[in-house]
């Protein structure tokens, strides 16, 4: 399934959060992304709709295990990507910023040789 960049976000959003705490709501994923309730709102529909979350009776959100399978890819990247450019010399909060944008666009074979470099050459 193709994903957009937004779609990514909101999924990776909604993973960190539940690491957590217990029990996301789009409030939570509102305050997190900076994103207004109406859009969190409309992006959680069209994420329950393409099957990646679902809703409690209590308006939990829960990752699917299609959403969990992408979120957990895009969390990785980040953390990853972060690593990197910190091993770079790259100021920690300017990792993370440049890291969130990479992240979305990155080929898996060019994230494989950056794993394979952080992580197998030491």
């Amino acid at each position: 399934m193709r994903t957009n960049e937004s779609s990514e976000m909101y999924l990776e959003s909604i993973l960190v959060l539940s690491r957590k705490q217990s029990g996301v709501r789009s409030i939570d994923v509102a305050h997190e992304t900076g994103y207004s309730k109406p859009s969190v709102s409309r992006a959680m529909g069209l994420l329950r709709q393409r099957g990646m979350i679902t809703f409690s009776e209590t308006g939990e959100i829960r990752l699917t295990d299609d959403g969990m399978k992408l979120a957990s890819k895009i969390l990785e990247r980040h953390e990853t990507l972060t690593a990197a450019l910190v091993s770079l010399g790259v100021p920690q909060d300017r990792a993370q910023e440049d890291a969130c944008r990479i992240e979305h666009v990155i080929s898996d074979e060019s994230m494989d040789c950056i794993r394979a470099a952080m992580y197998h050459k030491k």
